[in-house]
């Protein structure tokens, strides 16, 4: 029996790029002999991506309200975890992924290597000409020594949206996931309560449409907030 795989897509107004991005799973899957199953979660968007999902069949859960990110990717691991998924890819509705690194993310997992496996930018300074831009790499970087002074272990590319997650992980993130800053928080306090968290080189895209969650004159504030959520989580008891 195959295992399961599920493409978790979280989608907040991504109408002009949702369609392409599900094509391009569904191509590669006919190309290669894939199955990756895929759900859009619908974030209470505004524009016409719940129609243009709905239209195409593409297959969608639709929030009533916007819940943001990670409310959102909470969902699609409930989802995962209510379906008896074997693993879970996160992956981003506006183009920036490259599906065919998906199987360097759940190799690792599938090997009993990791518990978790990131997608970088940044480990192998070849694999991805997209870095973003350098104030989000300072940002980046210095999240990660964070993590690394918090932890005793170094993840590059800490707010990657790109990553695969094992059933173990599944499960706890569909009970327990950050409505906020939930890549950075989870990586940290995954690895201060000792599961294993990989970190493979992928390609990324410039996103094609829309803006990132995180803008600029929201830079300190996130900073700000995003270093008291892993001191909180890398502090408190393990579990």
């Amino acid at each position: 029996m195959s295992e399961k795989v599920l493409i978790i897509i979280p989608a907040y107004n991504e109408e002009k790029s949702i369609l392409k991005v599900y094509n391009g799973i569904k191509e590669y899957n006919e190309n290669n002999d894939m199955h990756y199953d895929v759900i859009v979660i619908n974030d209470g968007s505004k524009d016409n991506t719940r129609v243009i999902c709905e239209e195409n069949n593409i297959p969608i859960i639709n929030l009533v309200q916007n819940l943001g990110i990670g409310g959102a990717v909470q969902t699609g691991y409930k989802y995962a975890y209510d379906h008896d998924y074997d693993y879970a890819i996160q992956y981003d509705g506006d183009g920036q992924h490259e599906i065919s690194c998906a199987k360097d993310i759940l190799n690792p997992l599938k090997e009993n290597n990791a518990d978790l496996v990131v997608g970088s930018r940044f480990i192998d300074k070849n694999s991805s000409k997209f870095k973003s831009s350098v104030a989000r790499r300072i940002g980046i970087k210095i999240i990660s020594n964070l993590i690394k002074l918090t932890t005793g272990k170094r993840i590059y590319d800490v707010t990657s949206g790109f990553r695969a997650a094992n059933k173990n992980i599944i499960k706890r993130f569909a009970y327990s996931y950050p409505l906020e800053y939930p890549e950075a928080v989870t990586n940290a306090e995954l690895l201060k309560n000792g599961l294993n968290v990989l970190e493979v080189p992928v390609s990324m895209h410039e996103r094609e449409t829309g803006e990132s969650s995180i803008h600029t004159w929201k830079n300190v504030y996130f900073m700000i907030n995003i270093f008291l959520s892993i001191l909180v989580v890398t502090l408190r008891r393990g579990k």
